[in-house]
């Protein structure tokens, strides 16, 4: 019998929450620790299956998602999605050739060049990662001195961080928006608001209800458009009276997100997957 695989190597709230909608609706499903699995030998699962992987590291996602479609397992979101979101430059790169807004960016190798691309910029920019979530290891750079500081730093901490992405600094007023996209359609969205610049739920931003009104939903949908998949997180914020996407991840967090819009999001989503099968 087909099974609905959410596979974990840290069971979040998320992951339960997805089991709980599945057995609500009827969906045959198994939750799975892969913290201690070995891909790449005898099928892991049978090719009828789909997976849901929800590996908190990135990397190790994709490469699960990876190794289970060279087994012909459907996989939601699918590797190709998880690498578009998982490299901000990626994604980026796929909003532009979309023709989609996002703020101005600006890609360098060496904080000799890092420099030379925040001066064109301007003050102040954001340096970030190109992979990471939850608004770790974003620097705002309001003048030469903290560039200066924060790309030698970043110079010392590996070939990854080599890879200096940055970004305008958009004033977006004390919010954002995390938008939800399900199947290519908009679900819902929220509003995160905080004193701080970074307005992550997971640094301490408070949620509440967005309504998705007719703009918003047409620029998710060319989100989707651009980047496939069967459950985005998309997050936005507006200025100059228009909507720019900041970032798109694939395998977003929602449990601060259920209780502000009244949408049943871990149900949308296991459905969504469901639907796959076959």
């Amino acid at each position: 019998m087909a099974t609905l695989r959410i596979l974990f190597t840290r069971l979040r709230a998320e992951e339960k929450l997805l089991k709980e909608a599945a057995e609500r609706l009827g969906i045959p499903c198994e939750l799975q620790n892969v913290s201690d699995s070995v891909f790449g030998g005898a099928p892991f699962c049978s090719a009828d299956d789909v997976v849901l992987s929800r590996c908190v590291s990135h990397n190790q996602n994709e490469a699960v998602a990876r190794m289970l479609e060279t087994q012909g397992v459907r996989v939601v979101n699918s590797s190709r999605v998880m690498e578009l979101c998982g490299n901000k430059l990626s994604t980026s790169a796929a909003l532009e050739e979309a023709g989609l807004p996002q703020p101005r960016y600006l890609v360098a190798f060496t904080p000799e060049a890092a420099l030379a691309a925040v001066e064109e910029l301007g003050y102040p920019a954001v340096c970030k990662p190109v992979s990471g979530s939850w608004g770790r290891l974003l620097a705002k750079l309001n003048d030469r001195e903290s560039a200066e500081a924060v790309f030698e730093h970043k110079s010392m901490l590996g070939a990854i961080h080599n890879t200096f992405y940055i970004q305008e600094f958009v004033d977006k007023g004390n919010f954002d928006v995390r938008a939800f996209v399900v199947d290519g359609e908009p679900l819902c969205a929220i509003a995160r608001t905080s004193g701080h610049w970074i307005t992550n739920t997971a640094r301490g931003g408070s949620a509440s209800n967005k309504e998705v009104d007719g703009e918003l939903a047409s620029l998710l949908r060319s989100v989707h458009a651009a980047i496939g998949g069967e459950f985005l997180a998309v997050d936005l914020f507006k200025s100059g009276g228009r909507w720019l996407v900041n970032e798109v991840n694939d395998g977003g967090e929602f449990r601060n997100s259920i209780a502000p819009t009244g949408k049943d999001i871990p149900g949308a989503v296991v459905e969504a997957a469901w639907s796959r099968r076959g």
